[in-house]
């Protein structure tokens, strides 16, 4: 092998790497799209349209409300990331519940529904962060009756 044909299998075509970047801003920006109100919508539109006006407002800001049903509140903000079946004297609720996802030393690393896509963590496999992710509960959500009766949020 001449040293013109080594040099030549180490140079990397400079087309490719502006190349792989667009195909990874593809994916990202796909699966940040199937986490908004809007992609919800479009996936559930005949449900969407029934709705009263002022609802499908607070649906498109990704705001949910007392006396919301569970479809409403899918279309505004996704599936929960945990759902709880709670029974007192007062009869049965559900809570679904809302995470965040930091590292131990508190930077964010997913945020919403959307990093449970494809059963784990988009494009990172669920192993980079399993020794460092925390889940932190930010937003829940009670039924009574298959109708929102209470909405908690964490204060920052």
């Amino acid at each position: 092998m001449s040293l013109h044909s080594r040099a030549a299998t180490s140079v990397q075509h400079p087309a490719k790497k502006p190349f792989v970047w667009l195909v990874a801003a593809a994916v990202v920006w796909l699966l940040a799209a199937c986490a908004t109100p809007s992609a919800r919508i479009k996936r559930n539109q005949e449900v969407f349209d029934q709705l009263a006006p002022a609802e499908q407002a607070l649906i498109r800001e990704g705001k949910v409300a007392i006396g919301f049903t569970q479809d409403m509140v899918r279309l505004a903000v996704g599936d929960p990331d945990q759902r709880w079946t709670r029974t007192d004297a007062a009869g049965r609720s559900e809570l679904w519940t809302y995470s965040t996802y930091d590292t131990n030393l508190g930077a964010p690393l997913y945020r919403g529904y959307y990093h449970r896509s494809l059963g784990g963590y988009p494009i990172y496999g669920d192993a980079l962060y399993s020794a460092n992710a925390r889940a932190r509960e930010v937003f829940k959500v009670t039924f009574v009756d298959g109708k929102v009766s209470e909405i908690t949020q964490l204060q920052r």
